[in-house]
């Protein structure tokens, strides 16, 4: 595997750009979600070929960039989601 070459995200947080990312195998990190989002934003990555190599559904992906836009990295844990959708109900 390549070395990582970390990324800035606007807010300050790194991430792992996606030619970087871990074999398939690994646990989704929030950097890695985040270097995906930002490469399909910066147009490096397609959505189609970002679902397919990292066997996304377009949900999931746009569930991950709906939490990036809200929370920023920090958003992408899968232990805080819950958290943030009470506070989301809570306010509504």
């Amino acid at each position: 595997m390549e070395p990582e070459i970390a990324s800035v995200t606007p807010e300050g947080d790194f991430f792992v750009a996606p030619p970087e990312l871990p074999p398939l195998k690994k646990r989704w990190t929030t950097s890695r979600k985040a270097g995906v989002i930002v490469a399909v934003r910066r147009g490096e990555l397609s959505l189609d070929e970002a679902c397919r190599r990292y066997r996304l559904s377009v949900d999931e992906f746009v569930a991950w960039e709906r939490d990036y836009d809200r929370y920023g990295v920090p958003g992408l844990r899968t232990t805080r989601y819950q958290i943030y959708r009470q506070t989301e109900t809570k306010a509504g």
